[in-house]
């Protein structure tokens, strides 16, 4: 009896020993174990591991870990001591360029990381929409806008400015250029800005004169246009000098005689007479007042109406009616002033 009663005893110590060795070896093994504090994609996760790496680490837990994953602790470094570990998974972003969209993907998330991520270098001038410093969520369309200077040189006319004087010594409606004008010169150094290779704005950023302009200067005449006339001083519009020949209603000049249709009728269908001269209408209109002036010292013609037209009566050409034959003879061809009157 005394004996079963020892077996049973000693057996009840070993059980008591062999719990007491698993609590000690269970906390052996505890206190192997090291803290790994994980920020995946921006979860923040705490797992105690018995991995010797961190590629085991990644693998005994199964962590989502995608091709090209950024990890701030390499697969291959020993898991000594409590770490934390960074993941961050690449995402999908689209990337606009004048309406051209490409796919990209980085594990960033803030637009100027993400253009580094895809080779894109930016300039200070170089924005984006969403703008360079903003985070952005994957799948998200990032507008890139190049900002390019350049400077050029402008050359360029200075337009002349036309001044009037007004001469009372010289007759009214003659104008007289009395200095020929001429453009300036400018040179300009204009700096360009391009958004994307469109031109976006221009600043000139220096101005010079090269050669100032030469002003235009015109002389009109204010004197009253007068000319001294059998009935005094009479005023006149304009005066021309024109070759004057003359014509009678006879057959020498016109081909016709008494009793002819048209006889001694002019083109405006009035009677031929002294006073009625023939002209191009292009020149001076039929049914202007005239007053026409010998050049040579003879007796003008004088007061006249522009009633008829001649087949060789073109351009400054005049032709005065005579009464007879010898007259026009007496007459012949010469130069004389035809005013034009008011």
């Amino acid at each position: 009896m005394n004996s079963m009663k020892i077996t049973r005893d000693m057996k009840l110590k070993i059980l008591m020993i062999l719990a007491m060795v698993s609590t000690v070896l269970l906390g052996f093994l505890v206190y192997q174990g090291n803290d790994v504090i994980v920020n995946l994609d921006g979860q923040v996760m705490t797992y105690v591991t018995y991995a010797n790496t961190v590629k085991e680490f990644v693998e005994s837990e199964e962590l989502n870990v995608k091709e090209g994953a950024y990890l701030s602790i390499p697969l291959k470094a020993e898991i000594k001591e409590d770490i934390e570990l960074t993941i961050k998974n690449q995402k999908n972003y689209t990337l606009d360029i004048e309406g051209d969209l490409t796919e990209i993907e980085s594990v960033h998330t803030k637009v100027a990381d993400i253009m580094k991520d895809a080779g894109i270098k930016l300039s200070k001038a170089d924005f984006t929409l969403p703008a360079k410093s903003e985070e952005v969520d994957p799948d998200t369309t990032i507008k890139l806008y190049k900002v390019t200077e350049a400077v050029e040189i402008v050359d360029s006319d200075i337009p002349f400015e036309e001044e009037v004087t007004m001469n009372k010594d010289v007759d009214r409606g003659v104008i007289n250029v009395v200095q020929e004008g001429k453009n300036g010169l400018r040179k300009q150094e204009i700096k360009n800005e391009y958004i994307n290779g469109v031109l976006n704005s221009s600043v000139v950023i220096q101005d010079e004169i090269i050669e100032e302009p030469v002003a235009k200067i015109i002389e009109k005449g204010t004197k009253d246009l007068i000319v001294a006339t059998s009935r005094g001083d009479t005023r006149y519009k304009k005066s021309i000098t024109m070759h004057a020949s003359a014509y009678s209603a006879e057959h020498a000049s016109t081909g016709k005689g008494p009793g002819d249709k048209y006889y001694g009728v002019t083109a405006s269908g009035t009677k031929a007479r002294p006073g009625v001269v023939a002209v191009d209408p292009k020149v001076i209109p039929l049914g202007t007042e005239l007053y026409i002036q010998s050049l040579d010292g003879t007796n003008d013609y004088g007061f006249a109406v522009a009633e008829d037209t001649g087949g060789s009566i073109k351009g400054n050409k005049i032709d005065l009616f005579y009464n007879t034959e010898s007259q026009c003879y007496s007459f012949g061809r010469r130069n004389v002033k035809v005013y034009i009157l008011e």
